[in-house]
């Protein structure tokens, strides 16, 4: 795995979010940020700890790879 400059991992666990969901959380996010890791990092982090709060669903972000 390479280095994240943002450790989303933590916060993903605890918001429950693991396996396909993450892959497909980052594969969304990395598409929007093909050549800046460190962005596409920062923006799975903010996207995992908005679920984390309950400010979104995961459904509802990945819910845009097929509506977006």
């Amino acid at each position: 795995m390479a280095d994240m400059t943002f450790d989303y991992m933590p916060a993903a666990s605890r918001a429950g979010i693991n396996g396909e969901k993450l892959e497909r959380l980052k594969a969304l996010v990395r598409a929007e940020f093909p050549d800046d890791e460190m962005m596409a990092d920062l923006h799975i982090l903010r996207a995992v700890l908005a679920v984390e709060r309950g400010d979104v669903t995961l459904e509802q972000i990945l819910r845009q790879q097929v509506e977006g």
